[in-house]
């Protein structure tokens, strides 16, 4: 009797169960129907949505398949991007450098307080504006230190410099002093464009040495730098150059929303002769009402806590009048 009431029991159960079981899986079905339908609803709502919304420049940018462009040149001559290399290997320095976010926003930041300096300068010496880009690729536009030893905006080896005529020793190094470095980078670009005739080879040689690139046009017989075969470095240089000056001319096109008020300031500046010795620095920093750091960070040429100069040259020392 036990096992027949658990028998009864248990079909009890059973039916118990299907009854509760049937609605609660009927229903589920139903939850699982209405949650897709309200889904594929949502979906294309977005979709609806998205094709009204006017998107931020810097997404359309990013997905806009027309960022390599028609033409382009250097210092007015055309590059042929008929030849399929030169077309690819501007393609990855574009490629390349639009995705170096930061350090592509901080340049946009940095030029136009550089480029008034750097722009002036080529014009007086008859220096296409493009070599400006120049500048870009070497440092950044910034004071930069090589593991080879080069230094500044312009890149300069200590004895090239030596020999363009600037100051380099413990005390003062114008590798730092960007107007005088310009200075010297046209001297190099008006001696070079000389002996090479083009304005491109005249880039190249910046990086290269006028001897290297010289020896591999006698070497190769050609006599344009886009028929050249060069080692890695210079053979990107040129093709650096110009995906710089692409995307600094076009930055939104390339993802780089830039605003004026984003750019950094230039400070204005008043100049004071210095043709003596001066033993401490920060205490001629103070007379001038501003601080040792503000000192250097203006005039980066003095290397050292005090100024040696035993012959009475006249240095120019540049003093801020505002943002300190």
């Amino acid at each position: 009797m036990a096992q027949r009431k658990s028998s009864f029991v248990n079909s009890r159960e059973l039916e118990v169960l299907n009854s509760i079981q049937y609605p609660m899986i009927k229903s589920k079905n139903i939850i699982r129907k209405s949650v897709l339908v309200i889904g594929l609803m949502l979906i294309s709502g977005l979709f609806i949505f998205a094709s009204k919304l006017e998107l931020p420049s810097i997404w359309i940018a990013q997905f806009n398949p027309n960022y390599f462009p028609a033409k382009i040149d250097f210092a007015g001559e055309a590059v042929p991007l008929q030849i399929a290399d030169v077309q690819e290997r501007l393609d990855r320095e574009l490629l390349v450098n639009k995705h170096l976010n930061a350090s592509t926003f901080l340049i946009l930041k940095r030029a136009r307080r550089a480029f008034s300096v750097i722009e002036p300068i080529l014009k007086k010496n008859g220096i296409p504006d493009d070599f400006k880009y120049v500048a870009v690729i070497e440092s950044g536009l910034v004071n930069a230190v090589s593991p080879a030893g080069a230094k500044g905006v312009w890149q300069f080896m200590p004895e090239t410099a030596k020999e363009i005529g600037l100051e380099v020793n413990e005390n003062v190094d114008e590798r730092y002093h960007l107007e005088k470095a310009t200075e010297a980078a046209c001297a190099y670009f008006l001696k070079a464009k000389e002996r090479f005739g083009n304005w491109t080879l005249v880039a190249a040689s910046y990086n290269a040495g006028g001897s290297g690139i010289k020896k591999q046009m006698d070497l190769q017989k050609v006599t344009n730098y886009y028929d050249l075969l060069l080692n890695d470095e210079t053979s990107r240089y040129v093709f650096r150059t110009l995906a710089l000056k692409q995307i600094m001319q076009n930055p939104e096109q390339y993802g780089f929303p830039i605003g004026e008020e984003e750019k950094y300031r230039i400070v204005p500046t008043k100049k004071i002769a210095i043709d003596t010795t001066v033993n401490d620095l920060a205490s001629l920093a103070i007379q001038q009402g501003i601080n040792y750091k503000i000192l250097k960070i203006h005039n980066p040429w003095l290397r050292a806590t005090k100024l040696v100069n035993p012959t009475n040259k006249k240095y120019q020392l540049e003093i801020p009048l505002e943002g300190y």
